[in-house]
């Protein structure tokens, strides 16, 4: 294990406030790969998707993402056995709005009746009164999007959710939410590779809300020139360096590279040690994918 690891390595990149209630480290832990493959089912090493989790929690990760599309159920039931009854400062956030009939299929429902079971589903297996953070996992093209926030608002003021975010969401979707409920957090795909959602990372910096890219390291696609330049200078990984520059990309951004191996669950926490000069940011920023 790296050296540096010896202080809690999810803690070195800093921390972001949740809607100023909750404040966590800035490099969490995505819980979808520790599932089954093709995220159906349960893990072919069932002790190693807890030890990952320990581990990850054991390196400073407070902060835990996952949903009950994952498995479906399983990466929720897995969080449950490998670590309740819970530290005092983990963060579980979850997300509703799928359904799983079946491997490789996903198909929307965000309906309020949908959303509410899915609560009491998540409540359950997490083994919890209350979820930190709830996010909408998808708009449902055929459900009205304020009824499934409203729905959200409402289990909120009935104290199954503490905090609301939001998942594949454009500006104005945000901007509509808000006049429903406080969004703490917007889950858009985001990478050093994917840019796609540059204007709701500036428009989340500017409000205060988290921005929890997912694929954060592009799916694990092949690093940049750029990425691999910069790893040789720093004896590091280039997928390091992405973590790093999404870091310093804006105070708000908050990481959860997933992993079903502790190995590169410790590769990807040291990435919060890594800090680029303002020249090697500015190189990275500046490259168009």
């Amino acid at each position: 294990m790296n050296a540096q690891l010896r202080v809690p390595a999810a803690s070195l990149g800093g921390s972001v406030s949740l809607g100023g209630e909750l404040t966590v480290n800035r490099l969490g832990f995505g819980a979808m790969r520790i599932t089954g493959e093709g995220v159906w089912g349960p893990p072919k090493n069932h002790a190693g998707a807890l030890a990952v989790l320990r581990r990850a929690v054991e390196l400073g990760v407070n902060f835990i993402d996952t949903a009950d599309s994952y498995g479906p159920g399983v990466s929720e039931e897995l969080i449950a056995e490998a670590l309740f009854p819970y530290p005092k400062d983990l963060v579980i956030a979850t997300k509703g709005g799928w359904n799983r009939p079946a491997p490789g299929q996903w198909t929307h429902d965000a309906s309020p009746a949908h959303l509410r079971k899915a609560i009491e589903g998540s409540l359950k297996r997490l083994r919890l009164e209350r979820i930190d953070l709830y996010q909408l996992h998808h708009p449902d093209p055929i459900t009205p999007f304020d009824d499934s926030v409203g729905t959200l608002a409402e289990m909120r003021r009935q104290g199954k959710i503490r905090l609301v975010g939001l998942s594949n969401v454009t500006r104005e979707h945000i901007e509509r939410a808000q006049k429903i409920v406080p969004i703490v957090s917007v889950q858009n795909r985001y990478s050093f590779a994917d840019r796609e959602w540059d204007s709701v990372v500036d428009y989340c910096q500017q409000h205060g809300i988290a921005f929890i890219p997912w694929f954060p390291l592009g799916a694990g696609k092949a690093p940049d020139k750029a990425l691999n330049q910069i790893a040789e200078v720093h004896h590091t990984h280039p997928f390091q360096v992405a973590l790093s520059w999404l870091l310093q990309r804006s105070p708000v951004m908050l990481p959860i590279p997933g992993t079903s191996s502790v190995e590169h669950l410790e590769e990807n926490l040291a990435a919060g040690a890594l800090r680029l000069t303002a020249d090697e940011f500015r190189q990275l920023q500046e490259t168009k994918r």
